[in-house]
């Protein structure tokens, strides 16, 4: 029995030390613009609204929690202090004017803590500045078509590619824009609604069809950032990834001027030789 004991903790202790071990691994091991393995935050920000939502979503765990704590503490109170051992005759006070401002006015106070900061946050989304590139995402079921109506109106699909990491994120064919950059992206839909959202840039707007959305962002960090399509359009919702990669002006002119020629040749990168190629 001792042995049997002794077997199962050692193995116990091999499986939460693989497991730490691991979770440390992934962590180490996850890039920038992609979920991480026991991940509980919010992706690290690559634009200015994504650091403000970041602080804004902090700033509210922080409100909710003093607010938590404070009621908690007031049930304590009630519950030692004005139980019926300890107070054998109840009060007969019908109200207290004071209470009454304080618990009138205290929410609305909180209010204003919440409201303020959030309004700022929906005009710096919605207040679209003035674009250095303009690009068309157009959701169909189940990738995304992009447009470059600036850099010589070309146009491709973006296909999830089984053969590419991270899972179920890669593609064929990369969104590519320049750091640094307002780029305004203009969605539609094409057949149901889609929704394009990138974490780390923090938007998320839907693409439906017959109407023309749009948002903004300026990523800070080159590198390759991932979304995905959040809004239920079909079988295949889960395999609709988005692919953004930032990179210097330099590599983003010869990407176009590379592009141009690619895209010429098999014009719209069509769905059925894309998939081909995915597959």
């Amino acid at each position: 029995m001792n042995a049997s004991k002794g077997q199962i903790g050692r193995r116990l202790l091999g499986w939460a030390v693989a497991g730490v071990t691991a979770t440390a691994s992934g962590s180490a091991f996850a890039e920038l613009g992609q979920p991480a393995p026991w991940e509980y935050k919010l992706q690290e920000s690559a634009t200015a609204v994504m650091d403000y939502i970041t602080w804004f979503h902090n700033w509210l765990f922080v409100l909710i929690t003093l607010i938590t704590l404070f009621v908690l503490a007031l049930l304590v109170i009630i519950v030692v202090k004005f139980n019926a051992k300890a107070n054998p005759v109840p009060s007969k006070t019908t109200h207290n004017t004071l209470i009454e401002v304080v618990w009138t006015l205290g929410p609305v106070l909180i209010l204003l803590l919440v409201v303020v900061p959030s309004f700022r946050l929906l005009f710096l989304e919605l207040d679209v500045p003035k674009a250095d590139l303009t690009i068309k995402a157009t959701g169909k079921q189940w990738y995304w078509s992009y447009a470059y109506p600036d850099n010589g109106k070309f146009e491709f699909d973006s296909l999830m590619a089984a053969d590419k990491k991270p899972r179920l994120l890669g593609v064929d064919n990369e969104m590519v824009v320049p750091v640094n950059k307002v780029i305004r992206v203009q969605t539609t839909g094409a057949d149901v609604i889609h929704s394009f959202a990138v974490p780390a840039f923090g938007i998320k707007i839907d693409a439906i069809p017959g109407r023309l959305n749009e948002t903004w962002f300026k990523a800070t960090k080159t590198g390759m950032f991932y979304g995905q399509c959040s809004e239920l359009c079909g079988k295949d919702h889960a395999f609709m990834p988005i692919a953004v990669r930032v990179v210097s002006d330099q590599e983003f002119a010869a990407w176009v001027e590379g592009a141009k020629k690619k895209f010429a040749t098999n014009p719209a990168n069509s769905y059925a030789s894309a998939g081909q190629a995915a597959q």
